[in-house]
């Protein structure tokens, strides 16, 4: 269904795709199936940037290095922190683990928790070359957001 979506978003103009691991048979340690899953999306995106989420507020330390191993050996383009739905935001801790777990294979993209520059500049430094916020506007101002994402 995903490898479906991706075809479909990419003859509609779709220049990047967004998927979520199968986090199910991450933790079951069905780790073939996961990496395929994200195959079929990066076959399917025909070159477009892929970046996989990894929901990184539901899984262990041990569970994020995986995640972030199958992508890369699946060719994605990124792995990214959170899709904002499973809570928390990403903590410069776990941005700092994906980086140092995909190297120069692949780009981090830190979603959720950051709420001013102090937050943003941090998530740089861990490795992180962009940034998903609700409050661009404040944070580039030097505000701080009051949102949970």
């Amino acid at each position: 269904v995903k490898a479906f979506e991706t075809t479909n978003a990419i003859e509609n103009g779709a220049d990047e795709i967004d998927m979520v691991i199968n986090i199910g048979a991450l933790k079951d340690g069905r780790y073939d199936d996961v990496q395929k899953d994200i195959e079929a999306v990066v076959k399917a995106a025909q070159g477009k940037t892929v970046k996989v989420i990894i929901e990184t507020t539901l899984l262990t330390d041990d569970e994020k290095v995986k995640a972030c191993e199958l992508a890369k050996a699946a060719h994605a383009t990124f792995v990214k922190t959170s899709t904002g739905f499973a809570g928390g935001g990403a903590p410069v801790e776990d941005v700092k683990l994906m980086k140092e777990t995909v190297g120069d294979a692949l780009e981090v993209k830190a979603s959720g928790g950051v709420r001013n520059l102090d937050d943003f500049k941090a998530m740089v430094d861990a490795g992180a070359i962009r940034i998903g916020a609700s409050a661009g506007v404040q944070i580039m101002q030097g505000l701080e957001s009051d949102s949970d994402y």
